[in-house]
């Protein structure tokens, strides 16, 4: 990863996103979903991990790996045809993170990236950079941005059935929720019930409370689904 004009530092949140290159897909059909999403599990280590020699070879389930202590805790993540959000703070839990000498958000972004794209092009037979350059990063400084961000992350899939609702407003709140109840690739079905094994993958003991329970949350996301933001990422 080159240097960046800001530098991701410790203890700070931090909106992380990119897109494939060209806009072009980069999730071309479930099991693309599903190997990115046990990558946010499985590359969150600091162990050296593949798939290969520590999955495959020994017959263990993704979300059965004994990753031990996580390099980030994830609050909340979503993929889209061609991109993904992820809410990150980096996490220290015991003293492994003092030997890490990378950055550990680039680290556990780096790993991340690598499998996925070692994984797409062997599987579509492709070669060269899958992501637009390095990933994207947006500071959360304050309150207001956090809590909007749990949203704008779990709303981002409407625009797969209604690209110009934040211009234009939602017209069927009902039919909006409801696609996000069946929308598989995002954590919010984690937040309205985390009996889904995916759950493992957050860490909400690292972020703000903002949601005492199911009624709270879904008051917010209808909140946000019903304001207008002509300003949107990728």
């Amino acid at each position: 990863m080159s240097n960046r004009k800001t530098p991701l530092v410790d203890n700070e949140y931090y909106h992380i996103y990119n897109r494939g290159n060209s806009k072009q897909k980069i999730f071309l059909d479930k099991d693309d979903y599903d190997y990115f999403i046990k990558c946010l599990y499985c590359c969150n280590t600091y162990k050296s991990f593949t798939f290969r020699e520590d999955l495959i070879k020994q017959n263990i389930y993704a979300f059965d790996y004994n990753r031990e202590e996580a390099i980030v805790s994830i609050g909340a993540w979503v993929l889209m045809p061609n991109h993904f959000h992820i809410y990150i703070i980096t996490s220290h839990k015991s003293d492994l993170w003092r030997k890490v000498e990378k950055n550990r958000i680039s680290e556990f972004m780096r790993k991340v990236g690598t499998a996925y794209a070692k994984y797409f092009n062997a599987k579509y037979n492709r070669t060269g950079g899958l992501f637009e350059g390095k990933f994207k990063s947006t500071h959360i400084k304050n309150d207001n941005q956090s809590k909007y961000l749990f949203s704008y992350i779990h709303l981002n899939p409407i625009k797969l059935i209604d690209h110009k609702w934040k211009e234009e407003g939602i017209k069927d709140i009902k039919k909006s929720l409801d696609f996000l109840s069946k929308y598989k690739w995002s954590s919010y079905l984690d937040y309205i019930d985390n009996s889904r094994v995916h759950y493992k993958i957050l860490d909400l003991d690292s972020f703000p409370k903002y949601f005492e329970n199911i009624k709270d949350f879904n008051k917010e996301i209808i909140t946000w689904l019903k304001y207008k933001d002509k300003e949107d990422q990728p």
